[in-house]
């Protein structure tokens, strides 16, 4: 089964949801696929903070290298979040995700330069192209930023998510949707629904319950990491402050 397939398959298995821990770096990325877990999908706000930059402004060739590093250090799939395509066309997308060793990917619906929501039918027909160019290479996980922007309801929401099922979309990305209408959404369109875990909120397994098949957590688990190694530089720093 090659790894696009194997990561599908995990959207339609007998374990579910989904869960998906977010590497920010090739050492993390070891960290949890020895841990068991089955797949990973990389968090470009996690990747953009370990390399040191601000969510949105990684350059694209430092992306994708940091993508390289992270499918290259494990045995298990690997989608990327590549945000809104950097403008890449879709063959020059899939190209470099195929290079990099990501089978699934995130393309969100957020237009950059304009911080608003892109037109559905010019995203879905991006989707569409990148379905054409990857053949069943490639899971396609298409984040819908309806909720981000403020939309309130499922409407907008199930009309994005038809239109990018339609496209060629394997699961959908309602990113924070409320978890209470996560299993409408699912049940509207027509495919696998992805949720983001927050610390404030259900957890995987009751995202899970709630009508999850995917749970995310976007740059959550490279923040609480980079917390852990703030309060061990506070634990050094106040043991040299004793010696001295």
């Amino acid at each position: 089964m090659s790894g696009a397939a194997a990561l599908r398959a995990l959207h339609h298995g007998p374990r579910l949801p989904l869960v998906l821990p977010g590497p920010w770096d090739a050492a993390a990325a070891k960290v949890f696929a020895d841990a068991g877990f089955p797949a990973l999908a990389t968090p470009s706000a996690g990747i953009a903070a370990s390399l040191g930059y601000e969510d949105g402004q990684t350059p694209p060739d430092e992306m994708f290298a940091a993508v390289r590093r992270i499918a290259r250090a494990v045995d298990v799939p690997v989608s990327a979040d590549v945000e809104a395509g950097y403008g890449l066309s879709a063959r020059e997308l899939t190209d470099r995700l195929a290079d990099a060793g990501a089978v699934g990917c995130n393309l969100e619906d957020t237009d950059h330069a304009s911080g608003t929501l892109r037109d559905a039918q010019e995203q879905a027909d991006l989707l569409a192209q990148v379905r054409a160019e990857a053949g069943d290479a490639l899971v396609i996980n298409a984040r819908i930023d309806t909720f981000l922007h403020g939309a309130e309801g499922t409407r907008e929401a199930v009309r994005r998510g038809r239109l990018y099922a339609q496209a060629g979309a394997d699961c959908v990305y309602p990113i924070f949707a409320p978890p209470e209408l996560l299993a409408a959404l699912s049940a509207e369109i027509g495919l696998p629904v992805n949720a983001l875990a927050t610390p404030d909120g259900p957890a995987p397994r009751e995202l899970g319950t709630l009508g999850a098949t995917r749970v995310t957590f976007g740059p959550g688990l490279q923040r609480r990491a980079t917390a852990a190694v703030t309060d061990l530089a506070k634990e050094v720093l106040a043991g040299l402050s004793e010696e001295g």
